[in-house]
């Protein structure tokens, strides 16, 4: 299996790509310091046998998305089986705007990047790879309304900015999918211009095949529960799928790559086409 990865530096991304890479896959890096890794005793490995290819560039970038699309079926063989993107800002604290991230619409963009710049020998349906992309629970405006009490006005007062941009890379995603989106819910233009649909070498409409929008709740640096797996024999985070999860508070970002590489790929069948709620 070779993963394209573009947020993979730290977090998520980077959990999820080390499960991979020692579950002896092979994968192509996108970032924007390739030197991120020099000191990381787990990562250093795969790097110096060529099985984490590392290529310099910006998601925010048009040219270095497209180059790693190439680097990433070269080193797959002519294939990308995977693509991982789990893209999202250091946030800032703002009295009057909460927190924010620079530039606003950090996500959006790099996933119109990455979703117009496909090669053409990955289009077809039996070609494509399969997209997981990392987004949030309570985006939008029927999921905002069944978050927990506690979190609706934590999310409504203090992470405006960056669900916005997340709303962006989900109107993108319910586009090129073919899934069904509220008038209620587009985004602001500020994320994603008039226009987007037009982008040059964005898929049409349905035209993505092999998708899977992970949602979780608030994300937390706690340890990963779920390869302590229980007595019904299931992970300790729970799952909603389609849906909303109105007790559902938080999940830490190892468990969300867990759920990523121990459940969602090796059982891609069950989840494809769907948005799924992850928390504890």
């Amino acid at each position: 299996m070779h993963a394209f990865i573009l947020g993979g530096s730290k977090n998520i991304g980077y959990h999820a790509a080390l499960r991979l890479l020692k579950q002896g896959a092979t994968a192509t890096f996108l970032l924007r310091l390739t030197s991120v890794f020099d000191t990381d005793e787990q990562m250093q490995p795969f790097v110096n046998d060529g099985k984490a290819q590392l290529v310099h560039g910006d998601a925010l970038n048009r040219d270095d998305v497209r180059k790693a699309w190439q680097a990433a079926i070269e080193a797959g063989g002519g294939k990308v089986d995977v693509v991982l993107f789990t893209v999202g800002g250091t946030p800032s604290f703002s009295i009057t705007g909460g927190f924010v991230i620079n530039p606003p619409d950090l996500c959006t963009h790099s996933l119109l990047n990455l979703l117009s710049t496909i090669p053409d020998p990955l289009r077809a349906p039996e070609t494509q790879p399969r997209f997981v992309v990392i987004t949030s629970m309570g985006i939008t405006s029927e999921s905002h309304a069944a978050l927990p009490f506690a979190l609706k006005h934590f999310y409504g007062l203090l992470l405006v900015s960056p669900h916005t941009d997340k709303l962006g890379a989900e109107r993108l995603l319910a586009h090129c999918a073919g899934l069904t989106w509220s008038s209620k819910d587009e985004p602001s233009k500020k994320v994603l211009p008039e226009g987007w649909q037009s982008t040059p070498g964005l898929p049409r409409e349905g035209e993505l095949k092999h998708l899977v929008i992970i949602r979780p709740a608030l994300l937390t640096d706690g340890e990963c529960r779920g390869d302590e797996v229980g007595k019904n024999g299931k992970a300790s985070y729970r799952t909603k799928r389609d849906g909303s999860m109105g007790d559902g508070y938080r999940v830490s970002r190892k468990d969300t790559a867990h759920f990523v590489v121990q459940e969602v790929l090796p059982n891609w069948r069950e989840w494809e086409g769907s948005g799924v709620v992850l928390a504890y």
